[in-house]
């Protein structure tokens, strides 16, 4: 376990930290970026033109994002923010549990690994006939879709980066 302890014993894993740190990130940015854009505030428009700068690198669709902030959308479209959701609930769900349950895949080794990577298939599967024309683009289509691969992705990864998955030698 790679971390630092305070002097109450309390240990920060580092690799957990960051992790989160990250996924608060790719939860809340995109919801604040329309409001910082319109805030009027010094310095506040610029933090949402660098949220919007990455959801645009990001993002298949960025310009498909729900209208929150007239003119301004957010960062992502539903299908990333359905992702982005999936790995927050899965989160929680180890948080929960401890990574205790038959259901986290990467105890599985490979056949953790296949699994995953099918289902984490579901985003591009659904872009693909987005794109293909075989459907329109649908926000609860696809939030779903992005849903199914953020708690793939979730269930394979939480546990290697929250658990015990690494040691200390």
């Amino acid at each position: 376990m790679v971390g630092v302890a305070f002097s109450r014993g309390v240990q920060v894993r580092w690799v957990s930290f960051i992790a989160d740190f990250l996924l608060l990130g790719m939860v809340f940015g995109p919801l604040v970026a329309p409001f910082l854009a319109v805030s009027g505030l010094p310095l506040l428009p610029v933090v949402g033109d660098i949220i919007y700068f990455m959801g645009r690198h990001v993002c298949p669709q960025p310009d498909l994002g729900l209208v929150l902030a007239s003119p301004y959308m957010m960062a992502v479209c539903m299908r990333c923010y359905g992702t982005v959701t999936g790995l927050l609930v899965i989160r929680l769900l180890y948080g929960v549990t401890g990574g205790e349950g038959f259901y986290w895949l990467s105890q599985y080794g490979w056949s953790g690994v296949a699994v995953a990577s099918v289902l984490m298939m579901a985003y591009p599967l659904e872009l693909a006939a987005q794109v293909l024309g075989w459907w329109g683009f649908h926000n609860y289509v696809v939030t779903f879709f992005g849903l199914v691969t953020g708690l793939a992705w979730g269930l394979f990864t939480m546990p290697i980066l929250h658990g015990g998955a690494t040691s200390d030698q």
